[in-house]
């Protein structure tokens, strides 16, 4: 007897499902998607528990003829291809056959439909069956319930993510739909609330300002270009509306969502030097293109899709969105910023001063020479009446804010030796500055032979260790803001921090609920980095964003790697004897003064005798 058997409908349906059907989200994709091809003009989505008790998708749309009704479930089903031909030019959303019958399958389906000519149908399926077959009210257009989804499957029910996870699948689905269909109104409510509304007048602005927030819109720029083959709209988003997320890199090709990594290198590489590192961009482009040069047939989502002239495209976008971001005016309007700069540097400046921005003229004017002796690199001299260079004493300020890391003060300590160094317990030896090299080495010197330390790489684990602390100890040491800080967000991003507002209390960080997806900030810690407490601020909260699955710990571990950054002295910055020796006395004192907080080394050493014996001076 042979063991080869026929799978009978049912189970095969279960199959599709696994493919089909991989959470709530996927049910949502697949009933719009098909209000989308019926021509609606405006679709309603309606969620309860993440999706897992109830589905509806309501819309305008043609309706299903009530013939093919009971068709419409059975698998391979279809009105959207007839023959190969169709395959290769799709022109659909949906093409597979499969949905309907995957989702009936695990789950109990209501659909009222009607074309809007005579009565309409009625269905009740439940675990891929008909139970209840009527007539109903003739209102053009589809209504379709999904409840209990995988209450037949426990298996698949045990994979499902939490209730706000797959919300937030859903939310971030319609949203690129709503972003992909400017002229279809969309509506998606969960529980009762509603997330997300667009007008459906075509306004792809508006709907931007509706999913990413009214500044985020203000600052897009709007983009056409096309080719032979391909024609691309959409906007881009002015370097300073950065995220520390690529999910808000949207592509749409004929209205599909679809992830291609091709794609996003090149619209990273068309921003490239105009954003920080481990920033990216907001974007929303849309690419139009003969059916026949797309294939979305290669995965069971359709997320993906394979292009014939995809090197052209790629090459296309990089260059024609670096030409839009090089034209564009890129400076922010930092006009009152620039006003209290320019007063505070007023009131702190020292009577005499001297670094590589003062042309020569400057220097004369204050009677300094303009060679300095080479024995201290960065203290000015002047010329007594006997010709005796000595420094100039100047009033100066510490290179680290004293708000943000302590300074120790600049008294010689005697040298130690390799014994002394163990006995007393310090990490690194007592090092005494010689220089410094392109303003971004430090050279210091001891008993023991030559140090040169990375200035960046020192301050950032100066900060870091300073920050660590500080976010593990919330206090009120608060600094009041004349006009708060405020920040948008999208629904599901606002939804999620209203329910973890205490994860970044416990950072330090108090965000108040301010209208619809948007949050103030009253008062921040004063310990964040000067100049740079509303980037931090966002910062942190896209660290929740991202992470989701909250841990405390590592919130405030990368919230101090991140602040650690913030402000510290960049190469080609120079320093002051004293200020370089500061340097040396924070960084002694740190808890693991080897590396910066992202690994790479501090100090590197060169012993007294490799220097002889680089001079042959031992053999």
């Amino acid at each position: 007897m042979g063991k080869i058997v026929q799978l009978d409908e049912h189970l095969s349906n279960k199959i599709a499902a696994g493919e089909v059907v991989e959470r709530p989200a996927s049910v949502v994709k697949e009933l719009v998607e098909n209000s989308i091809d019926a021509k609606a003009s405006r679709i309603e989505i309606e969620v309860e528990e993440g999706g897992l008790s109830l589905i509806r998708v309501l819309d305008n749309g043609d309706g299903i003829e009530p013939d093919d009704c009971l068709l419409a479930f059975n698998r391979h089903a279809t009105s959207k291809i007839k023959s190969e031909q169709d395959l290769i030019q799709i022109r659909t959303m949906g093409f597979r056959g499969e949905a309907l019958p995957s989702i009936s399958s695990v789950s109990q389906v209501e659909l009222k439909t009607s074309t809007g000519e005579g009565p309409g149908a009625y269905l009740f399926i439940e675990n891929g069956k008909i139970i209840k077959q009527q007539q109903t009210n003739s209102r053009k257009g589809t209504d379709l319930t999904v409840r209990n989804l995988f209450y037949n499957t426990p298996a698949r029910l045990k994979h499902v993510k939490t209730i706000q996870t797959e919300l937030g699948t859903i939310t971030d689905l319609v949203n690129r739909l709503a972003l992909a269909n400017p002229e279809i109104s969309f509506r998606l409510k969960h529980n009762g609330k509603e997330l997300l509304q667009t007008s459906g007048n075509g306004n792809l602005l508006q709907i931007i300002a509706s999913v990413y927030g009214l500044q985020t819109a203000k600052n897009m720029i709007p983009v056409s270009f096309s080719s032979l083959d391909y024609e691309v709209t959409g906007y881009i988003a002015k370097p300073e509306m950065n995220r520390a997320s690529r999910a808000y890199m949207s592509l749409f090709m004929n209205g599909r969502y679809i992830k291609n990594y091709a794609l996003s290198k090149a619209i990273q590489n068309a921003y490239h030097t105009f954003l920080p590192i481990g920033r990216f961009p907001i974007t929303i482009l849309s690419v139009k293109m003969d059916p026949t040069i797309i294939d979305v047939n290669v995965h069971p989502s359709k997320h993906e899709a394979r292009l014939s002239k995809e090197a052209e495209l790629v090459q296309l976008v990089e260059t024609e969105l670096r030409k839009v971001i090089r034209n564009e005016r890129l400076i922010p309007d930092v006009q009152y910023k620039k006003k209290e700069l320019k007063q505070k540097e007023r009131e702190e400046q020292p009577s005499f001063s001297f670094d590589h921005q003062m042309n020569k003229e400057e220097v004369r004017s204050n009677n300094i020479p303009e060679v300095m002796p080479s024995g201290n690199l960065s203290v000015p001299y002047k010329q007594d009446q006997h010709n005796v260079a000595t420094p100039i004493k100047e009033k100066t300020k510490p290179f680290i804010e004293e708000s943000e890391v302590p300074i120790f003060e600049n008294k010689p300590e005697p040298a130690l030796n390799r014994t002394d160094l163990e006995e007393s317990g310090e990490k690194i030896p007592v090092m005494y500055p010689i220089g410094q090299m392109h303003g971004t080495y430090i050279l210091a010197q001891n008993e023991n032979g030559l140090y040169l330390i990375d200035q960046h790489a020192a301050q950032e684990r100066i900060k870091y260790e300073y920050f660590r602390k500080k976010v593990g100890q919330v206090n009120r040491e608060v600094q009041l803001l004349t006009v708060p800080f405020t920040f948008e967000f999208t629904a599901n991003e606002a939804a999620f921090l209203e329910e973890h507002l205490h994860f970044l209390s416990e950072a330090g960080l108090f965000l108040e609920p301010f209208g619809q997806n948007t949050f103030i900030v009253r008062e921040h810690p004063q310990w964040f980095p000067k100049g740079y407490e509303k980037e931090v601020i966002m910062d942190i909260i896209q660290q929740l964003l991202d992470h989701r699955r909250i841990d405390i710990e590592k919130l405030r571990e990368e919230a101090a790697i991140m602040m650690s950054c913030k402000g510290s002295i960049k190469a080609n910055h120079h320093l002051r004897n004293d200020e370089i020796f500061a340097l040396l006395q924070s960084l002694r004192a740190s808890e693991d003064p080897y590396t910066c907080p992202h690994g790479r080394p501090i100090t590197i050493h060169l012993s007294t005798y490799e220097l002889e014996k680089m001079f042959k001076r031992v053999m």
